[in-house]
C-alpha cells in the first residue's frame, strides 16, 4: 500500500523531505542536538503524503506546497512534544521522548521553535486562507486537549464527546493538510471542501485505529494500556460501558463518574471486557464507516494513479499494524 501511495509522488517526496529535514537545526548547540533527535524520530510522512496527493490531483506541487506541508508537520510534531510533556510519556514512535532524552524545558521550548518555523513555513506561502487553516489548526490541537481533561474530570464519556476530542487532536490536522494542498495548487474553495472532507474521515478512521491498539499488546511504541493509565478512556471502552451488563463494570463506571484514575487491575479488566464483548468491533466498524465516507468524498474526476494512491492512503491508515 505504501508504494502505491508513493509512486505518484515520488520525486516530490524526495524533495520535500529534503526540504523539510533541513530546517531541523540551530546556532544554539543545545537546541540543535534536541532538534535532530527530533528529525530523526519523524515517521512515515503521512500528512506530507497527502498534502503532496492532494496538490498532484487538482493542480502541481510547488514550492508553496512543500512549505505547506512542512507547515503542518512542524504544528504536528510540536504539539506531540508538548503533548509528551503533558502526559509524562517517556516513548514516542518506540523512542525515548524527548523529554526523556533531554528534560521537560528542553521539550516544551523545542516544541515552540518548531510552532515558529510552522509559522515561518506559512508565510511563505503568502495565502491568507492557509494562515486561517493553520490558525483554525492550532485552536482545535489546544482545544481538544483541554476537552479531554475537562472529560477526565467529569467523567462524561460519551461516543459523542470521543468524536469531538479526536475531531479536533487528530482529524483537524488531516483537515488543515488537505485545505492547504488545494490552495498551494491554485484550485478553489469548493475543491477544497471536497477533500477537507476526505481529510476530516480520514484523521477520524487514524485516531480509532490508534486507540485499538492500545487493548493489544505489541511492538507500537507505546504499551498495552498507556491511555487508560492517563484518564483516557477510548470507543472501545465506551461502547461495552454503555451497552455491557457486565456486573466487574460497575466499580470501574462509578470510579470513572468521579474523575479518578483507573488502576493497573482495572484497566486490565476493562480491556478485557472490550476485547471480548464487542467494543474493539464496535470500533472497527466505526473505521469502516468512516473510511466509506471518506472515499465517497473524493471527486470523481482524479487520475486513476492518484485515485489508487488515496485508496491505498486510507486502506494503510485502517490495515497498519502500528
Amino acid at each position: 500500500m505504501l508504494d502505491t501511495i508513493k509512486t505518484p509522488i515520488e520525486s516530490e517526496m524526495a524533495k520535500y523531505e529534503s526540504y523539510f529535514k533541513s530546517q531541523f537545526t540551530s546556532d544554539i548547540k543545545l537546541l540543535d542536538s534536541a532538534l535532530r533527535y527530533v528529525s530523526e524520530g519523524v515517521g512515515k510522512m503521512m500528512r506530507p503524503m497527502l498534502v503532496m496527493l492532494v496538490a498532484k490531483a487538482v493542480g502541481k506541487v510547488n514550492d508553496r506546497t512543500f512549505a505547506a506541508a512542512s507547515a503542518m508537520e512542524m504544528l504536528h510534531t510540536a504539539s506531540l512534544l508538548h503533548d509528551d510533556v503533558i502526559d509524562e510519556s517517556d516513548k514516542r514512535r518506540g523512542r525515548n521522548s524527548l523529554n526523556v532524552m533531554f528534560n521537560n524545558n528542553v521539550a516544551v521550548l523545542s516544541g515552540d521553535y518548531l510552532f515558529s518555523l510552522a509559522l515561518s513555513n506559512a508565510a511563505k506561502i503568502n495565502d491568507n486562507r492557509i494562515i486561517t487553516e493553520l490558525s483554525v489548526l492550532g485552536k482545535a490541537l489546544s482545544g481538544g486537549e483541554v476537552l479531554q481533561v475537562e472529560l477526565q474530570r467529569s467523567g462524561d464519556f460519551t461516543e459523542e464527546n470521543y468524536l469531538k476530542v479526536i475531531s479536533r487532536k487528530t482529524a483537524s490536522l488531516f483537515i488543515c493538510c488537505a485545505a492547504s494542498a488545494v490552495y498551494t495548487a491554485g484550485a478553489d474553495d469548493e475543491v477544497a471542501e471536497r477533500f477537507k472532507k476526505f481529510g476530516e474521515y480520514v484523521g477520524i478512521c487514524f485516531q480509532i485505529k490508534d486507540d485499538i491498539f492500545d487493548y493489544f499488546s505489541g511492538d507500537i511504541g507505546k504499551p498495552t494500556g498507556s491511555d487508560m493509565r492517563e484518564g483516557k478512556v477510548t470507543i472501545p471502552a465506551i461502547y461495552v460501558m454503555r451497552e455491557s451488563d457486565n456486573p466487574l463494570l460497575e466499580p470501574i463506571r462509578a470510579k470513572l463518574r468521579a474523575g479518578e484514575i483507573l488502576n493497573d487491575e482495572e484497566i486490565d479488566t476493562l480491556i478485557s471486557i472490550s476485547v471480548n464483548e464487542g467494543g474493539i468491533d464496535y470500533a472497527n466498524d466505526m473505521i469502516d464507516h468512516y473510511r466509506g465516507l471518506a472515499l465517497d468524498a473524493l471527486p470523481a474526476d482524479i487520475p486513476q494513479d492518484l485515485r489508487d494512491a488515496f485508496v491505498a492512503y486510507i486502506d494503510y491508515t485502517v490495515k497498519r499494524n502500528k
